[in-house]
């Protein structure tokens, strides 16, 4: 007798896409059937509409609640667990249909390359500091700028699944890729900073 193939994560969520009613699930809901106790699970989850251009609303509902979890992680919290007003926030049927379409889209390869390695990036002492960079990732999506969730989405996105899959490589290249977002965010902050200080001294003295 063969034995039936173990789903994976983004085929789990196309699933609970399918089987949505047309207000959604909460994120408790979701969580729930998941079925999973891994932070890499929930960051991945919530982490997919940030990661989809011109998806507008969803993300906006997820940063806190990703946040939350990824502050768990820096306090060494072993489970993840939200606050019972974060956990109720809904998610509708066209937003998580939305969400199983990206996540196939874009991290659809994922699946085929991921795979454990460097596994002393992913073990439990490393986590507390991949959960703050995470954190500082997460945080920089509610900068209030068109398109500033995409590349940090990304980031957590790529990082949370090798967190789940214990793929240091991928653990890395999401920290790469979020400290350079968050870098040239920075760096783009002062620059327009300067810009204003110069042109107001212009005026002033003008």
């Amino acid at each position: 007798m063969t034995a039936t193939p173990e789903r994976t994560l983004l085929q789990t969520i196309e699933l609970l896409a399918e089987a949505a009613p047309e207000e959604g699930f909460s994120l408790r809901e979701i969580f729930d059937r998941l079925d999973e106790s891994a932070f890499g699970a929930g960051l991945f989850l919530l982490a997919l509409p940030c990661c989809i251009p011109f998806l507008y609303g969803v993300p906006q509902v997820v940063a806190l609640p990703m946040l939350a979890l990824a502050f768990q992680m820096v306090i060494g919290r072993e489970e993840p667990w939200l606050p019972a007003k974060l956990a109720a926030r809904k998610i509708d049927r066209k937003g998580l249909t939305q969400m199983a379409q990206g996540g196939r889209k874009w991290f659809g390869w994922i699946e085929a390359i991921i795979r454990p390695r460097l596994s002393f990036i992913t073990g439990r002492n490393s986590e507390r500091v991949i959960g703050l960079f995470l954190f500082i990732f997460s945080a920089s999506i509610l900068v209030p700028l068109p398109m500033t969730n995409t590349v940090p989405g990304m980031a957590v996105a790529i990082t949370a699944f090798g967190l789940m899959q214990k793929d240091g490589l991928a653990v890395m290249g999401g920290i790469v890729l979020g400290t350079f977002w968050v870098g040239a965010l920075i760096t783009g902050a002062f620059l327009g900073l300067n810009i204003i200080t110069q042109i107001s001294t212009a005026l002033l003295g003008s």
